[in-house]
Formats: structure tokens, C-alpha cells, sequence
């Protein structure tokens, strides 16, 4: 992947990379923190936190920011998560700990944030006994689903679709309605129409929400 990636500070003192290549952020620069923990904790995990042994899918692993606050949230609260994230680039770790996103809990943060990138790719790895975690090197539209794995919380966190038009079709968004669980939740920071409506044509009942800052919506797609 051709691309130059450069630390930048965003509008809440987090960290985020910009990729020079591609012209994108991995995270808004309104608050890289604080738009992983609304979008997807507070809409995605919390929403569907009654529920033991939560099973976690990522699209788009990426700097590990995600990984890390919903790691945190199953050691702090005692709550069991499986976790399988996929990422198609993955990052090299000199840029990883530039970011220092574990930073916003201190050391313990720190160390579980080297624990989620010094873990191998392509094996479970158990970080904590709430927290069991594996990393895929792969993409959405390569993933193939797990039998044995049917997430309850779907973490949609790809390249937006003008960056990324592929990861964002309609095929993708039916296969992973067909293997969620019942009453699985998607969340995604975007809110383009074009999205709305092929969540909705692959079965989902789809709910705008308000966004982070920065951003007037976001959505929240639930398995019928």
C-alpha cells in the first residue's frame, strides 16, 4: 500500500494517522478518543452490554484504538469478550507507539495497549481473562465467516466509501447480516445515504443516531 503515514494530534489531545497517499484519517480529527468510544462503545458494545460472552468483529482494525477501549471495558467491568479484528495493511510498530493511545489509562493502559500489538496475527490469543483477541490479516471482502463465530457487535470501521468503495457493497453487508447473531448490532461512523440503504436492502432495521463531534450522524444497524 502505497502510502506515507504521519502522527497527528486531533481536536481532543489523541493521536490519529494521516495517510498522505490517500488523503485520509484513521480516526476524525475532531478526536480520534473520543469518536471510538461514541461510535463504538457507547452505540455498539454498551448498547448490547446485557449479553454474556460478547463476540466482537472488526472491519478495520487499524491503529488498535477500538481493540484497546473495548478491552479496557471488558477487564474493568468483568465482562467477557472475544474479539477478532481484520485488517488488510497491517501497521508496523514504530508507528504504533507513536500513538500512545493506551495513554488515556496510564500504564495499565500502556501495557495492554502493547499486549493488543505484540499479540500474534492470525491467532486467538487470550490478553486477560475477560479479553480474548485475534488478529486477520485480511479485509471484509475477503473475510469468510466462522460457523463458530457469530459476532454480536459488528465494529464497521473501513476507509470511507469513497476511499474504499469495495469494502462498503452490498454483498458485504449481506454476508455479515447472514452471520451475526440474532439481534446483532452494526455501528459505523458513516451516515451516507448509500450506506443507509444497503444495510437496509441486506435486512438490517437501520437507525440514525447523533454522531461525534464533528459529524451530524452516524448509524446503527440491528439483525432483525
Amino acid at each position: 500500500m502505497n502510502i506515507s503515514p504521519e502522527v497527528i494530534i486531533t481536536g481532543d489531545g489523541s493521536k490519529t494517522l494521516y495517510l498522505v497517499g490517500m488523503n485520509e484519517q484513521f480516526h476524525s480529527v475532531k478526536g480520534a478518543l473520543t469518536e471510538s468510544r461514541h461510535v463504538f462503545i457507547q452505540h455498539g458494545l454498551l448498547y448490547r452490554k446485557p449479553f454474556p460472552g460478547i463476540r466482537v468483529l472488526e472491519a478495520g482494525f487499524g491503529t488498535g484504538l477500538n481493540a484497546l477501549l473495548t478491552a479496557w471495558y471488558a477487564i474493568t467491568s468483568h465482562t467477557a469478550v472475544n474479539y477478532r479484528g481484520l485488517e488488510k495493511f497491517p501497521l508496523g510498530k514504530n508507528i504504533l507507539d507513536k500513538l500512545d493511545h493506551g495513554s488515556f489509562a496510564g500504564e495499565k493502559g500502556r501495557e495492554l495497549y502493547r499486549k493488543i500489538h505484540d499479540s500474534k496475527w492470525d491467532t486467538e490469543e487470550e490478553l486477560d481473562i475477560w479479553f480474548r483477541l485475534t488478529k486477520m490479516e485480511c479485509d471484509m471482502t475477503a473475510y469468510v465467516p466462522d460457523p463458530e463465530f457469530s459476532p454480536d457487535v459488528v465494529y464497521f470501521d473501513a476507509f470511507g466509501p469513497d476511499k474504499q468503495p469495495e469494502v462498503w457493497e452490498l454483498r458485504v453487508f449481506e454476508m455479515l447480516y447472514q452471520s451475526m447473531a440474532p439481534q446483532g448490532v452494526l455501528v459505523t461512523y458513516s451516515a451516507k445515504g448509500e450506506v443507509r440503504r444497503r444495510l437496509i436492502s441486506a435486512g438490517f432495521a437501520v437507525e440514525r443516531l447523533p454522531g461525534p463531534p464533528g459529524k451530524r450522524e452516524m448509524l446503527r444497524a440491528i439483525k432483525k
